[in-house]
């Protein structure tokens, strides 16, 4: 089967807003890299994977009316039942959590699929879902759950507990300190998340287990049904320590080499974005509870248009602040190819030496992937003058830094995610870059990067 998977991030905020709109952002880039990099660990292809966000088609203009639509046939009643066990519970609801259930009704219909999977927890929404997509003319979806596995401290396993679930990027130390910290008494099946796991996890993708233990204490043994494990527990022939044991070495083995690809500096990097450490971070920092975040967004940059005057061993961009622009351009485009055309610059990086002259912005360039390196200046759309303002698409208002601090790494943020689509339009995440006049884009590079 195909399958797609939803990064809610409109539902995400909609649930009490626990992040900001920069910060989900970057966490459905981390959900991306990680959701492969496991299920590659564990063998599966990926061919008929693709990963949806939900603000991709949520805020069309027909999804909306839809939301309207729902609004007019759905009671309170039922939209506060169908988010109980989903939505976090308040004494003072606000009313996003109501509409919580009704998006994730009308994904069904908009992401066109035949079945919706998720845990038991869910199973409300679906059948919130298989009552009211019907009154809007939409078919009547399959829906599919598995179990939740209890957490490691007894109760339901939940982010904001640390020590009730092991993470994808857990070191072996934090491995072997939540478990050997994990409810699991002697005899105890009920609510027992070392079990649940192996039950759940460990059974299903090696269709047995081995109990470590040393040889005064019988040896390892195997176990190729869950049952007979959970008697020898009951019974206590099989000893927690032990168990505990035998669970963290079959998990580092599947960790292993998640932990190895995100060993990379690029994905190093996103984790600690994505999830910062709040112990970093100093008393009235940005991103401290004290206050908000600094938002890293298209709208900082001071993108322009200018006009190439002369290119000597620097390049003189006339017309339009800055007027000085110095580059390695010329090492990749002919100086002929340079003269008099309109680029595309970023005119609020800090002014700074290059090759003795003083650099006071950057033409913005198109590369190749790969080698012989290959660079184009972006174009901007015919008809356009130097001076003109260049954004991003969906980020048209803003004000620009008045100057880019080099220490905050403002536009490397952003010029990871700058890419040249299929058709050659320079974009940010998906988004066009624009001027008044229509699509910045460059004349070759399809799928290229740029900087």
């Amino acid at each position: 089967c195909q399958v797609t998977i939803l990064f809610a991030d409109l539902h995400a905020y909609l649930d009490n807003m626990k992040a900001p709109w920069e910060l989900l952002e970057l966490r459905t880039r981390y959900y991306e890299h990680v959701i492969k990099a496991m299920l590659e660990s564990i063998g599966v292809p990926l061919d008929r994977l693709k990963f949806v966000r939900g603000t991709d088609y949520q805020l069309s203009k027909e999804y909306t009316l839809d939301v309207y639509r729902l609004s007019s046939v759905v009671t309170q009643h039922d939209a506060k039942k169908a988010g109980a066990e989903v939505v976090k519970q308040v004494e003072h609801p606000l009313l996003s959590g109501l509409l919580y259930p009704g998006l994730q009704a009308l994904d069904e219909e908009y992401l066109k699929v035949d079945a919706q999977f998720g845990g038991v927890d869910q199973r409300k929404i679906f059948t919130f879902a298989e009552k009211y997509l019907p009154s809007l003319g939409y078919a009547k979806r399959v829906h599919l759950m598995n179990p939740m596995v209890p957490g490691l401290t007894g109760s339901k396993m939940s982010s904001s507990e640390e020590d009730s679930k092991i993470d994808l990027l857990d070191r072996k130390e934090d491995v072997k300190k939540k478990l050997k910290k994990a409810f699991c008494e002697p005899g105890n099946v009920e609510n027992n998340g070392v079990l649940s796991f192996i039950k759940h996890v460990l059974f299903p993708l090696k269709s047995e287990f081995v109990v470590l233990r040393e040889e005064k204490w019988g040896g390892n043994k195997t176990y190729t049904d869950y049952e007979a494990l959970e008697k020898d527990f009951a019974e206590q022939v099989v000893h927690p320590g032990d168990l505990k044991n035998s669970v963290e070495v079959a998990l580092n083995k599947l960790l292993d080499p998640i932990r190895e690809k995100f060993n990379s500096p690029e994905l190093k990097k996103l984790s600690s974005a994505a999830y910062p450490n709040p112990s970093k971070a100093k008393p009235g920092e940005k991103g401290t509870k004290n206050s908000e975040p600094e938002e890293v967004i298209p709208s900082r940059l001071d993108i322009r248009v200018g006009k190439v005057i002369s290119v000597e061993k620097k390049i003189d961009v006339g017309e339009a602040e800055p007027r000085t622009v110095v580059s390695g351009l010329v090492q990749f485009v002919p100086r002929e190819q340079l003269q008099d055309r309109l680029v595309v610059l970023l005119c609020n990086l800090k002014p700074q030496k290059m090759r003795g002259v003083e650099s006071q912005g950057m033409v913005l360039c198109a590369s190749s992937v790969g080698e012989p390196r290959q660079v184009e200046p972006l174009d901007p759309p015919a008809g356009c003058c130097a001076g003109e303002r260049v954004y991003v698409e969906g980020y048209e208002g803003g004000e620009p830094d008045e100057e880019l601090k080099p220490k905050k790494k403002v536009f490397e943020k952003l010029q990871a995610d700058f890419r040249v689509s299929e058709d050659c339009v320079a974009q940010w995440k998906q988004r066009n870059f624009l001027t008044k006049l229509g699509r910045v884009s460059c004349k070759s590079l399809k799928g290229g990067t740029i900087s």
